[in-house]
Parts: structure tokens; sequence; C-alpha cells
């Protein structure tokens, strides 16, 4: 019966999804495993994926999910592929402007009448036009201040607001559950006042509980009487409240409020994807460094994206990110950790 619902599933979450290139992931090799770094194979058509062995990884399309959206996995949490936990958007914004780049959401000029932005792997910040996306770059493996690393650039198609950007995706050794994210701009790119890069699932973990050092918030409460079935208005916080490390890194902190997903009752028009079934985990964002213009940012729904089924308990975030005025090579980190909320908060202390 397991050998005849995995298919059932994994065509389910195509047809949610969508599938961005066309290239059917199955058929693509999957990846290598190189002592703790998973990467993809040379030489062959190869599944774009990411991580650390027995950690977080990630990967792009025609993975399964939309366009324009790094993929995040953690089967550490027993949530093995291809479910993903979260996904990371870029959304820049150029200067003077307000209104933000969206890579899931804009057409592409790449293929056109598909919806996201394409994104490819590099090896290096130097492959500035897409090669030919289903041979992904394997990453390089490097030692950094006695570190083991892996580094993967990941580039953006230009967008329709003339921000043409990439990141520089980098895992490390004694970081099993979280990597690097580092912003940069293209040449030829309009100048930035802002990067987002920005996690757009929280609904799936169904995350509602911030953490600060003043206290906690709840979604329930910040968005106590919301039933629409749109994104809630963002709500801001300011980098003094989040919790700090002894080097001054500040850490932007949501988690779950349910504490079994096996207890959940969904509606009956919920589809498959959303009910999450692993493990509760604790989601965040770091910046070493910052400045006093940093902010975190989120927004709820009531029910789940692209349907009028709410969602088990009441609104909850979404979109959680950190927002801070550009510089070319700024870095941010995002990870999910399987400690407890508490236990994380006492481990950064």
């Amino acid at each position: 019966m397991k050998k005849l619902l995995l298919p059932l599933l994994l065509l389910i979450t195509g047809l949610l999804f969508g599938q961005g290139t066309g290239t059917s992931w199955q058929q693509l090799l999957p990846p290598d495993t190189v002592g703790i770094w998973v990467q993809p194979r040379q030489g062959k058509p190869a599944m774009p994926f990411w991580g650390h062995v027995n950690g977080i990884k990630v990967g792009l399309d025609p993975l399964p999910g939309p366009r324009g959206l790094i993929r995040v996995y953690t089967p550490y949490l027993d949530y093995p592929f291809p479910e993903v936990m979260n996904f990371i958007a870029f959304e820049p914004i150029p200067k003077g402007q307000e209104a933000r780049g969206l890579s899931e959401l804009e057409m592409s000029s790449i293929h056109p009448g598909k919806r996201g932005k394409h994104f490819w792997s590099a090896n290096s910040p130097k492959i500035l036009s897409p090669p030919d996306g289903a041979y992904p770059a394997r990453g390089i493996v490097e030692q950094i201040k006695g570190e083991e690393t892996l580094t993967v650039y990941i580039f953006a198609e230009p967008f329709d607001n003339g921000a043409k950007v990439y990141v520089r995706l980098r895992f490390f050794e004694s970081r099993p559950y979280e990597f690097e994210l580092a912003t940069y701009t293209c040449p030829g790119s309009k100048e930035l006042d802002y990067f987002i890069a920005t996690a757009t699932m929280g609904n799936k973990a169904r995350l509602r509980t911030l953490f600060f050092q003043d206290g906690m918030e709840s979604s329930l409460a910040l968005w106590p009487d919301y039933k629409d079935v749109h994104f809630t208005p963002h709500a801001h916080f300011s980098q003094k409240r989040m919790i700090k490390d002894k080097k001054g890194s500040v850490y932007f902190i949501a988690a779950p409020d349910e504490m079994d997903y096996l207890k959940t009752n969904y509606t009956v028009g919920t589809h498959p994807h959303w009910k999450y079934r692993g493990k509760r985990a604790t989601q965040y964002w770091i910046k070493r460094n910052p400045s006093e213009q940093l902010n975190g940012l989120l927004n709820g729904r009531f029910t789940y994206w692209a349907s009028k089924e709410p969602i088990p308990g009441g609104v909850a975030i979404e979109n959680f990110e950190l927002k801070e005025p550009f510089k070319n090579g700024d870095a941010f980190v995002f990870g999910i950790t399987p400690l407890s909320p508490e236990a994380f908060i006492g481990h950064i202390k």
C-alpha cells in the first residue's frame, strides 16, 4: 500500500504547486552523499539539492514546488523529501521605491508563460547567465576558519523592477540545522534599498509564537479579529527587542503553539499538502552585527494559501523575515532546529 501512496503523494504535490521547467524531477539523478554533505551529481541531469547529510537541505525547481523559491527540507523532523518544510523567496526593493519584487509571483522572461522567476545554481559569483538547468552546480567544499563548509551560489533572472540579484548560500559543518544567505546585486542591477530573503510558508508548521527579550507575542493577539482569505498587514519588530548572544548577534525566533501535530483536526477541504505530521521545531533568523535599522517583519493568514480552508487553531504566521538596508554581501542566517524555543534560547545565552 505504501508503494502506491508515495507516487500518488508526489503527483498531488506537483499538481498543487506546478512544475517550473517542465523537466520531470523523478527522472533526475538523486544527489551524492560525500562525507557530511549532500550534493548534486555531475555529468548527467541531476536533482538540484544541497545540504547536511543529517541536517537541513535546500533544493530548486524542478523539485516539487513553485518556481522562484528555494525549497527547505528538514528530514531530521521525520519529514522526508520531497516534503518541503518552508521556502525562501527573493524580494528586492530598488532605491526610492516601496513595492517589492516577488520572485514567486512575477512572470518569467526566460520561460515565457511561466509564473515565478527562474533560479539557477553556480560554483562562483561569475555565472551571470543561466546554464542548462538539468546540470546544477555541485557546490564548493572548503575550509573556512578551520571549519568545513559547502557553498553554492543561487541566481535569479532579472526582476520586473530592474533588480538583478543572487545569494551565496553556505552550510557550516558545526551547524547542521541552519545555513547562511549572503545577498548581492549583479552588474547592471538597479541600486537597491533592500534585498529581503523571506521564509514564506510558516503556515505549514503553523508558527504562532514569537520570542523576545521582554517576553512572547502570539499571532492570535497580533491579528485577533482577522478572518479574511488574504494576507494580514505586516507586523514590525525592532531589533532592540530581539534576543542577543554574547557577540551581539540578534535572533528573530518563531515556533508553533501546538504540542502534538497528530492531534490536529483539519477541515474536509484542506489539501493533503498542508497536513504537517512531522516533529515540532523552532524557526529563526540571525543577523550578526545588526544595524539600528534592522527590523523583523511578518504577516499571517487565517486560511491556507490559495484556498478558503481555515488554518487549524486560528491565524498563523506566514512570511517571516529580517529587513535591513541593503549592503552588498550582507549575510543572514536561517535555521530550523528540533530544539524547543526555550532550549534554543538557553543555548543562545
